[in-house]
Formats: structure tokens, C-alpha cells, sequence
């Protein structure tokens, strides 16, 4: 028998278990690729309003941070200047998480064991896993490039577009496949995996931040630290600006030889195993393991410390560049009007605050869902059904991680609207002010991501076998809808479906209580739907 034999099957056996999550994955970011370009074109119609945005950008170096450097003032160069590095991250996770839930992951759940008995090679479970992967990512890059060819853009810079989003996705799937051979956990190999898309987004930005500006005082040329990113890579290819196809290059050979060490790394070490052994706990637990409050927290602690981070990441950046941003943008050109569509009609300063508030709730959002599932990861590995044998009721078990979740989301808000007030204060010296504006508009995120864990509730109790892609489906349509609904030209009727539509834009808008309640009791109503099913169903590996 061969070290590859089976793999055939497997590959089937994948794309059966995917045939819902990677259409939905694919189908979903090449819609928002297609979309993006008429966002472009709304948000800046004529030459004059791209001239002035791009100029602002570069006289505010810490903006590049959220974008990449401009190369141009064309559709296809402002649409990779607003949305690639994004969407990049996007195809990062789709492409991590589709690794790692086909090799870590079967062996945390004993599939890779049951399958092994079979007549199949030691390497086909990861062989398998990066032939679907590789071919979504392909796909990706196919429907991308047709969709911006779609949407009259020339073809050449199109395929540089969709190439750079399938190339960096690649790179994710391969460093995923090193880490599922390093740690045990499925949760700790994400946990790698999306580490290293976080330092990817950073250190591009970081070398655009600091890249130099041209003579013609609107296009950059970026420093040394994005050419350490993969997303860097991807942006450096300068689509619709120069096509520098040569770029491919450091991609595909990052991906052989990451994928070289993943299989080398598989042959010496056994099946459910890692090369970094699992840590021992201590001999004996500490008090508050004894209760499902204090079992939840120390199984979502790590979660929330590293959501954490990014939002204490976030919030100084938008206290560090707030005023600074807010006075770039002209009165009346089409960044300004951007911000208003995005944060409402007000200041300029207001205008911002509130747009990246929305990004804010999102995040918070993000984390919830996150948080939620981990419940699905202790019913579909047999924990559960461990904790529930002793006198643990159902209700305390789930209470226990809504009660980790909800206070974590509180704690994450309220940090990140004081941290960036306090930024924001000191840069404008009235930190009274900024607190003000700040600390109560990320508060008013709260019922939005209320109703997001709700949502995960339900869907747990309902079909708790696609409680994973319904969850980050229903973030996915509510941040799109939501908080881009406007620049996308989205009928109010669809963009009500989202609760951050319902939340006002402090400090824009006028603070009102009623949206806020009716959201916190839907919200009740989704999550009190969702125990209950769940009370009355089996658990279901």
C-alpha cells in the first residue's frame, strides 16, 4: 500500500462533508469582489474626488494601515486600493479553517483513526485536505477574475486580482497544514493559522504605512515589511498598475515548501498527536473547575484574551488617527461622502467615529459567534455528554458560555471606546469629549451582537451539525448588509435584515432607546428558542 492510497476517496469524502461551507465561502466573496466595484465608482465618480481621497491618504499614513498604498486613479486601481487587502483575509480564514477542519480536526474526532484501519496511506488525509483547498482557492481566483471582467475592468488586471487572492490563499492553506502537525488541538491550529493572517495584515501594513510617497503626491511606494506578507505579495503584484506576474513566484514556492514540511512532519509523529506535546494540567484542579461558570471560562479564556488584543489594536488606531483623518477629507468630495454613508450625516470627526464604531460591532460580533461555537466543539468531541453525566443540567451548561459571551462582548466595547477616547482626547486635548462620543457609540453595539448570539443559539438547538456555517453565514449577511448596505446600494428592505442596521450611528445620530430594547428582546427570544430546542434534542457528534 501506498503512502498516498485512498486519497481519491477522501477528496470526495471532503468535498461531501464541505459541499455547503467552501460554495458558500467561494460563492460569497466573489459576490463581494463584484459588488466592491460599483461601491468604488459610487464612493468616488469623478477624477477630482480620487485625487483628493488618495492625497489625504498618504498625508495620514496610519489610514494605509485598514487600506493599501494607492497605485493609481482608475476603477481597478481604487478597488485594489479599498478592498484587496480585506478580501485577502477573507480567502486567509476560508482556506485555514477548511486545512485544518480536514486534518486536526478528524483526528481530535477520531475520524483520521476510523479511516486509517482502511486500506489508506499515511499521507492521504493531508494530501486530500490541500487538493479541495487548493481548488477552492483556484476557483475563487476564477469566479473573481470573471467577475471583474464583469464589471468592465481590464482583463489583465483582473486576473492579477483573482491570481493574488488565490496565491495568498494558498500560503494560509499551507502554513494551517504545518500548524495541524505542530499542536493536538483544532482550536490551537486555527488559533496558529489565524495569528499568522493577523501578522500578515499587519506587517503590510505597517510597510505601506511607512512606504514613501511619489512626486505626484498621490501614489506610494511601499517599505520593506510588505514584502514579509503573503497579503503583501498580493498587493505588490499592483493589479490594473503594472501586473507584476513575477510575484506568483514567491507564493507557489512558500506553498511547496511549507507543504514539504507539513508532510515531513506528519511521517514522525503519530495520529492524534503533535510535535509540541499537550501540556499536563496539575495534579489537581483548581476550585472554580468544580462549576460549568468556571469551566466555560477557562475553555474560552484564550478566545477572548486574543480578541482582546486586536481590539485594543483597533481602538488605538482610531484614537491615534481620528482627527487627523477627519480633517484630510475635503468638504463635499467622495471621501467624506463615504464616511457619512458609512457613519452617518454629520461631522466630520462624528462621521468617523461612528463608521469605525460600526467596524467595532462587527468585531465584537465576530467574537461572539466564535465564542458560541465553542459549545458545538464540546458536544461534537464528547465533552458534553461528559459534563451533562454528572448532576450538570443542560441549561447551567449553556448559561455558563452565554454568560462568558455576553460579558466578554460588554468587556471588549466598553474597552475599545475608552481606549480610543482616550487617544482620541489627548490628540484633540478634550478627553471629556472623546470619551463621551466614544465610550457610549461602542456600548450601543451591544444589542447587535446580542441578537448574533441568539442567532448561534438557535441554530446550535435547531441543526447543530451546520451550526458552524450558519453561524458565520449569519455574520457574514449581517456585517455585509449592515454596515455596507449603503456604499453597496442595497434596497432598505434587505439592509434592515442585519441588526447593526437598527443601531443608531453615535455620535452622530441621536442616542434612542427603542431599536436598543426591541433588538435586546429579539434577541432573548432567538437564544430562549434555541434552549429550548436544545433541552429537548440529543446530542449530536
Amino acid at each position: 500500500m501506498g503512502q498516498f492510497t485512498g486519497t481519491g476517496r477522501l477528496v470526495r469524502l471532503a468535498l461531501r462533508r464541505d459541499r455547503i461551507q467552501l460554495p458558500l465561502w467561494i460563492l460569497g466573496t466573489a459576490l463581494v469582489v463584484f459588488s466592491m466595484k460599483s461601491a468604488v465608482v459610487g464612493q468616488f465618480p469623478t477624477e477630482k474626488d480620487r485625487l483628493g481621497a488618495l492625497r489625504a491618504v498618504v498625508d495620514t499614513p496610519a489610514i494605509l494601515m485598514f487600506r493599501n498604498s494607492p497605485t493609481g486613479l482608475s476603477d481597478g486601481d481604487m478597488l485594489a486600493f479599498g478592498a484587496l487587502t480585506f478580501i485577502a483575509v477573507v480567502v486567509g480564514f476560508m482556506s485555514t479553517l477548511a486545512v485544518v477542519r480536514h486534518t486536526r480536526q478528524n483526528e481530535e474526532t477520531g475520524r483520521t483513526e476510523m479511516i486509517g484501519s482502511m486500506a489508506v496511506g499515511r499521507r492521504a488525509p493531508l494530501t486530500a485536505a490541500m487538493i479541495v483547498v487548493t481548488g477552492a482557492n483556484l476557483v475563487l481566483a476564477v469566479l473573481s477574475t470573471l467577475a471583474l471582467i464583469a464589471s468592465d475592468l481590464p482583463t489583465a488586471g483582473s486576473l492579477a486580482f483573482g491570481l493574488g487572492l488565490g496565491a495568498a490563499g494558498l500560503t494560509f492553506a499551507a502554513i494551517a497544514a504545518v500548524a495541524a502537525q505542530i499542536v493536538e488541538g483544532a482550536r490551537s491550529a486555527n488559533g496558529i493559522a489565524a495569528s499568522a493572517i493577523g501578522a500578515a495584515y499587519l506587517l503590510r501594513g505597517v510597510g505601506d504605512a511607512f512606504g514613501e510617497v511619489q512626486p505626484d503626491g498621490y501614489t506610494m511606494t511601499t517599505a520593506w515589511p510588505t514584502w514579509l506578507s503573503p497579503i503583501g505579495w498580493a498587493t505588490l503584484m499592483k493589479p490594473y498598475a503594472g501586473n507584476r506576474w513575477w510575484l506568483l513566484v514567491l507564493p507557489v514556492l512558500l506553498f511547496v515548501v511549507l507543504l514539504w514540511l507539513a508532510f515531513a512532519l506528519a511521517d514522525r509523529r503519530d495520529i492524534g498527536m503533535g510535535m509540541i506535546a499537550a501540556r499536563r494540567g496539575p495534579a489537581r484542579a483548581v476550585p472554580r473547575l468544580l462549576s460549568p461558570l468556571g469551566l466555560a471560562w477557562r475553555l474560552q479564556r484564550a478566545t477572548l484574551i486574543g480578541w482582546a488584543v486586536a481590539f485594543g489594536v483597533f481602538g488605538a488606531l482610531i484614537g491615534s488617527v481620528a482627527s487627523a483623518a477627519s480633517e484630510a477629507f475635503d468638504e463635499g468630495t467622495g471621501a467624506a461622502r463615504t464616511l457619512r454613508e458609512l457613519g452617518g450625516d454629520g461631522a466630520l470627526t462624528d462621521s468617523f467615529y461612528a463608521a469605525m464604531l460600526t467596524m467595532v460591532g462587527g468585531m465584537a460580533a465576530a467574537y461572539v459567534v466564535q465564542a458560541m461555537l465553542r459549545v458545538r466543539a464540546e458536544e461534537a468531541g464528547g465533552r458534553a455528554e461528559a459534563t451533562l453525566a454528572t448532576g450538570v443540567g443542560r441549561l447551567r451548561w449553556l448559561g455558563s458560555h452565554l454568560v462568558i459571551a455576553v460579558l466578554g462582548a460588554m468587556f471588549l466595547l466598553l474597552f475599545t471606546g475608552l481606549l480610543a477616547g482616550l487617544l482620541a482626547g489627548l490628540n484633540t486635548d478634550d478627553v471629556g469629549g472623546a470619551l463621551g462620543d466614544l465610550v457610549p457609540g461602542a456600548v450601543a453595539q451591544m444589542p447587535a451582537t446580542l441578537i448574533m448570539i441568539g442567532y448561534v443559539v438557535l441554530v446550535f438547538g435547531l441543526v447543530p451539525r451546520l451550526a458552524g456555517a450558519l453561524g458565520w453565514l449569519g455574520l457574514g449577511v449581517a456585517v455585509a448588509f449592515g454596515q455596507f448596505g449603503e456604499l453597496l446600494n442595497l434596497p432598505q428592505a434587505v439592509m434592515d435584515i442585519s441588526p447593526f442596521s437598527h443601531v443608531p450611528a453615535l455620535p452622530v445620530a441621536e442616542a434612542t432607546a427603542t431599536p436598543l430594547v426591541m433588538l435586546a428582546v429579539v434577541a432573548v427570544l432567538l437564544g430562549g428558542a434555541g434552549v429550548a430546542l436544545f433541552r429537548r434534542r440529543d446530542l449530536a457528534l
